[in-house]
């Protein structure tokens, strides 16, 4: 079965990508390698801001829906348990093994595919691709960085691993960290205040309470108290108990005010670290994803978080590869991934219209 020459262009890109480190924050050579990928294929209109480069259709007008299609440059560290170097591209028994490969290479090559056989006629909306830094840290210069840049976006498709299913809706996260404090006395006898016995309610509420709205695709936000710290020697009241508690917060609650709900109800200090990472979502009305349906891809809720979350417009994530391969030793793609992928987002973006916010 003859293969479309993008495509095969995209496959020995991937491979070139893993050969070259680009571990979030240090994407300089990867974001270099597609500078020249571009150049030698005829778009050279791309644009670079830091590790994070952009290319506009050429048919771009600004009367006109506009859909970015973003996935991520940056990969892990490489974890101990790899059997074969990770930046050697490692090709036999239809897998490609190399660090970055699934996640989210595959994608990037894959949407980079899709985009240059979109830019062959004119299309219903304007179409922008983005290959960006720093997502696997959530990365200030990472798409972040330059959303400034690309003007008015209507839908953005986010190339993750998900066996090209439609993940309509995905998590936010907040990290709380929460002080109570006590009075210091001996612990022999009946004085002080112990803060350890003071954290008990707040810790038993954020083990127990269930917002009231749940999602059908994400469930309910879920919290759970992953670290706690009090005390320094056997004999002394502690006087100050910290605690850290991860929350992961569906569609139907933005960061900020799930904070200040949660306040109402727990009686002790509580920082936010971070407001920035919201849960996402996009209609099942939506054009895409009607379109997807009948094409038989499923819709689900993803519990990881993405560059979706720095995205303040609506989006799905989509892409080549499995979830569950992420982050592990011997991280591998099949080409024939990267081939469905290609075809399932052509079919999906190929004449689609939508309309501007």
């Amino acid at each position: 079965m003859s293969v479309h020459p993008y495509i095969t262009d995209a496959i020995e890109l991937l491979k070139r990508m893993i050969a070259v480190p680009s571990v979030s924050r240090e994407e300089e050579g990867v974001a270099a390698l597609l500078e020249d990928f571009f150049k030698r294929t005829g778009l050279d209109y791309y644009q670079r801001k830091g590790n994070n480069l952009w290319i506009r259709s050429k048919y771009y007008s600004e009367k006109t829906p506009t859909i970015l299609l973003n996935s991520h440059i940056d990969t892990v560290k490489p974890s101990s348990g790899w059997t074969s170097d990770p930046f050697t591209p490692k090709e036999e028994n239809d897998k490609i093994t190399g660090l970055g490969s699934n996640d989210a290479g595959a994608s990037v090559v894959s949407l980079l595919a899709t985009f240059r056989m979109l830019e062959e006629r004119k299309q219903p909306c304007n179409f922008i691709f983005s290959a960006t830094a720093e997502e696997e840290i959530s990365g200030d210069e990472g798409v972040a960085s330059i959303l400034d840049q690309l003007g008015p976006v209507d839908l953005g498709v986010v190339g993750e691993p998900t066996r090209m299913q439609m993940a309509v809706a995905e998590k936010g996260l907040i990290v709380l960290d929460g002080t109570v404090k006590g009075k210091s006395g001996h612990a022999a006898r009946d004085e002080g205040i112990n803060a350890i016995y003071e954290a008990i309610p707040a810790i038993e509420w954020f083990r127990n309470y269930q917002f009231p709205l749940q999602s059908e695709f994400l469930g309910p936000v879920k919290m759970t108290v992953t670290g706690i710290g009090a005390g320094s020697q056997h004999n002394v009241v502690p006087d100050v108990c910290r605690f850290m508690v991860d929350i992961r917060v569906n569609e139907h609650y933005k960061n900020e005010e799930l904070f200040q709900l949660i306040r109402q109800h727990v009686n002790c200090e509580l920082k936010a670290r971070s407001f920035r990472l919201n849960s996402s979502s996009i209609s099942v009305n939506h054009p895409f994803v009607k379109r997807g349906e009948e094409l038989g891809l499923e819709k689900f809720g993803s519990p990881t978080t993405s560059d979706q979350a720095r995205m303040p417009f609506t989006t799905v994530k989509i892409g080549p590869g499995d979830s569950s391969r992420s982050h592990t030793s011997d991280e591998f793609i099949r080409p024939s991934e990267i081939v469905e992928g290609v075809k399932i987002y052509h079919q999906l973006l190929d004449g689609l219209h939508i309309h501007s916010i």
